[in-house]
């Protein structure tokens, strides 16, 4: 999955992401991950679109409660322009209980501004 890409490190990423993936994997903190997004944000997951804080805000807290996964991030990408890509492994409860994923970072001057995660 890492071909082609950096070794995750994420002293390297701007400080809205890095943040945001921090608080993901240690203090599962909704509220603080929430801030990391611009108001007006976007994320797309598993082909749903949420859009504004609030919208973004119960995705984090639904996503969370969904099903019990560990993740690790193996890989990252500079995209140029605020543009960075994640690479994530999961291992859980889910439905075939592995998954690769990209998380399309897009980040402004006020926090991220887009977030898509898919395979």
């Amino acid at each position: 999955m890492t071909t082609g890409t950096d070794p995750y490190r994420p002293e390297l990423l701007p400080e809205p992401v890095s943040q945001y993936l921090h608080d993901q994997l240690l203090t599962h903190d909704v509220a603080a991950r929430a801030a990391t997004f611009t108001a007006d944000a976007r994320v797309v997951d598993e082909d749903t679109e949420y859009r504004g804080t609030e919208e973004i805000r119960r995705w984090l807290a639904t996503a969370a409660s969904q099903c019990a996964y560990t993740t690790t991030y193996v890989g990252q990408v500079a995209r140029g322009h605020g543009s960075w890509t994640v690479l994530a492994h999961l291992e859980g409860d889910f439905p075939g209980g592995v998954a690769d994923l990209r998380l399309r970072f897009r980040v402004g001057s006020d926090g991220i501004e887009d977030l898509v995660i898919a395979p």
